[in-house]
C-alpha cells in the first residue's frame, strides 16, 4: 500500500496541480493589485478632502480680511490705536477717553449753488473726486479723517507717539497741503472746462471726548467737545475774512508756530456756542509771496488797532487800520475793522465789553 501512495502521480494530475497553481498565483497578483488600488484611492480621497479643508479656511481667512479692510474704511484704525494707548485694544459701546488733540475742518465755498447745477450722479462723482484728493494730505500727515459731512471733512490728528506740540504742527501741515492739493485739482478741473473749487479750513487744538455711541446693533466713534464746536466755527469764519486757513491762537502756541509758519492776527470774536473770546490768525504760507509780505508788513498795524479797539478808542483804532489799508489798499481784513469800528463806536456797548466781536 505504501509504494502505491509513493508511486509518482499520473501526469494528468500533475498538470491540473500546475494550472491551479498557476491560477492562484494570478488571483493573489491581482488581489494585490486591488488592494494598492483602492489604497491610492483612498489615499488621493484624503488629500482631496485635506486640500478642500485648507481651501475653505483661506477662502475664509480671506473673507475676514476683506471684512476687516471694510470695517476699517467706516472705523478708522487710529481710534482701535487710540483706545489701545490707553490700554484698551477692543472697541465696545460706551467706551470713552479724555484725550488732547487738533481738530480740523474743511468745507467747500458756495457748495450748494455748485450742488444746484449738477445731476445727482455728477454730483456723487464730484464729492468722491474731491474727497480722493483731500484724504492724502490728511494722512501724509499723521492725521486721519473722521466724518465726511455733506461736503464738509472734519479730520483728528493724534499722533500716538508724538507730543502735542507734533499734533498742532501736523494740523497746519495738513491744512497747507490741503491749500496745495486743492490747487492741482482744479488745474485738472479747468482742462476739462470745470469751474474752480475753493475751500475753507478752521484747525484748533484742545481737549476732547473721544469714545463710542450708539446701540447694540449700530455703534459708531465720535469726538465731541468744545474744542471740537470752536473748530467748527473756525472754519465758518474764513469767508468772513476772505481767507483760506483760520486757526486759534491756543494751536499756535501749541504748535511754537513762530518762525515755522507764517500767520497774521485776524481778530478777537466769540464764536457761536461758546462765551469766551478767542483770538484768531490767519496762515498765509501758501498765498502769493507779494500778497504774504503786504499782510506781514501791515500786521503790526492791526494788531495795534485792535487793542485800541478793545479800550474802544476807536480813533486810535480807526487810524491803525487805516494805515494797514494804506500799506495794502486790497486788505479786506483792514476793511472789515474799519467797518466794524464804525459799527461799534455808535452802538450800545455792554459795561463789561471785552473788546471781542460776536461772529454767526
Amino acid at each position: 500500500m505504501l509504494e502505491q501512495v509513493l508511486q509518482p502521480l499520473p501526469l494528468f494530475l500533475l498538470a491540473i496541480i500546475a494550472l491551479y497553481t498557476i491560477v492562484l498565483v494570478v488571483l493573489l497578483k491581482k488581489t494585490a493589485g486591488l488592494t494598492g488600488s483602492t489604497s491610492s484611492k483612498i489615499k488621493k480621497i484624503q488629500q482631496s478632502q485635506s486640500e478642500a479643508t485648507l481651501q475653505h479656511y483661506k477662502n475664509k481667512a480671506d473673507e475676514a480680511m476683506r471684512l476687516n479692510q471694510t470695517f476699517r474704511k467706516f472705523v478708522p484704525k487710529q481710534f482701535v490705536d487710540h483706545f489701545a494707548k490707553h490700554g484698551s485694544e477692543t472697541l465696545e459701546l460706551g467706551r470713552a477717553d479724555e484725550d488732547e488733540l487738533a481738530i480740523l475742518f474743511s468745507d467747500i465755498r458756495g457748495f450748494t449753488s455748485l450742488s444746484e447745477q449738477m445731476s445727482p450722479q455728477e454730483l456723487m462723482n464730484f464729492l468722491n473726486s474731491y474727497f480722493l484728493r483731500m484724504n492724502e494730505p490728511i494722512h501724509k500727515n499723521n492725521g486721519f479723517i473722521d466724518k465726511f459731512i455733506g461736503d464738509a471733512v472734519m479730520a483728528l490728528f493724534d499722533r500716538p507717539a508724538g507730543s502735542n506740540t507734533d499734533k498742532a504742527q501736523d494740523a497746519i501741515r495738513a491744512a497747507l497741503d490741503l491749500r496745495y492739493a486743492i490747487n492741482l485739482y482744479n488745474e485738472h478741473r479747468a482742462n476739462c472746462n470745470y469751474p474752480p473749487v475753493n475751500i475753507g479750513i478752521g484747525i484748533h487744538f484742545g481737549p476732547v471726548i473721544i469714545g463710542t455711541v450708539g446701540s447694540d446693533d449700530r455703534m459708531d466713534t465720535t469726538v465731541i467737545g468744545d474744542s471740537v464746536n470752536i473748530a467748527y466755527r473756525l472754519e465758518a469764519l474764513a469767508p468772513k475774512y476772505n481767507t483760506d486757513i483760520v486757526i486759534s491762537a491756543q494751536t499756535l502756541h501749541q504748535a511754537e508756530a513762530k518762525g515755522l509758519f507764517e500767520y497774521r492776527l485776524l481778530d478777537w470774536v466769540r464764536v457761536k456756542g461758546r462765551k469766551a473770546p478767542i483770538e484768531v490768525y490767519e496762515i498765509i504760507d501758501h498765498q502769493d509771496t507779494n500778497v504774504k509780505q503786504l499782510k506781514l508788513a501791515n500786521a503790526k498795524l492791526i494788531e495795534q488797532g485792535l487793542d485800541y479797539r478793545k479800550q474802544q478808542n476807536w480813533q486810535q483804532a480807526i487810524i491803525h487800520f487805516q494805515q494797514a489799508l494804506d500799506m495794502y489798499p486790497e486788505d479786506s481784513l483792514a476793511i472789515h475793522h474799519l467797518e466794524q469800528c464804525a459799527k461799534l463806536q455808535h452802538s450800545a456797548l455792554a459795561d463789561d465789553w471785552d473788546g471781542s466781536i460776536l461772529l454767526l
